[in-house]
């Protein structure tokens, strides 16, 4: 519930810059900007790790909107759902800190679109995720081809990298 006020301000940003016609590019980055607030750290007094989660949430939303995806989505009824995510913590974020996160679409395969999200500070990299993604909709996952044809693209992936294929490649025997 506490990140309905960011939610709030992701959306009308991001709805105000496609009605402007700043749509991005399937393959742009989208940039927030946020501040870390006391609802946000843990006991260690600084930001818990489910939070950049929570906030990566955040950034998926503005480049869905941003690229032009919200009508298709409204449309379709698609669900957008994470099939699997992998971070670095590299510095801590402090309290009342600013942080911006850019998040930008890596590559898809025939069942994902895997998504980068940095959260940088003026101290440099604070952490760096790679999360793989996909839509649902009517109980089936929709192929990134659909989800490109509803932005009337027929683009080719770009070239898969080592992070997305370790991402890939991981099974749950792996990870157990």
């Amino acid at each position: 519930m506490n990140l309905i006020f960011r939610l709030l301000a992701v959306l009308a940003a991001a709805v105000l810059a496609a009605l402007r016609g700043r749509r991005a590019g399937l393959l742009e980055p989208s940039a927030l900007r946020f501040r870390v607030w006391p609802t946000d750290l843990d006991i260690n007094l600084h930001m818990t790790n489910a939070r950049y989660f929570s906030v990566m949430d955040l950034g998926r939303t503005d480049l869905m909107i941003r690229v032009g995806l919200g009508p298709a989505i409204l449309r379709n009824r698609w669900q957008p759902v994470l099939g699997g995510a992998t971070i670095r913590y590299r510095r801590s974020l402090r309290p009342f800190q600013r942080f911006t996160l850019v998040s930008r679409v890596l590559c898809w395969d025939d069942k994902y679109i895997f998504i980068e999200h940095r959260m940088e500070t003026r101290s440099g990299l604070a952490a760096l995720a790679v999360v793989q993604g996909a839509f649902v909709g009517a109980g089936t996952a929709v192929p990134p081809v659909d989800v490109l044809a509803a932005l009337g693209s027929t683009a080719e992936s770009p070239p898969i990298p080592d992070a997305v294929a370790a991402l890939r490649g991981q099974t749950l025997s792996a990870l157990a």
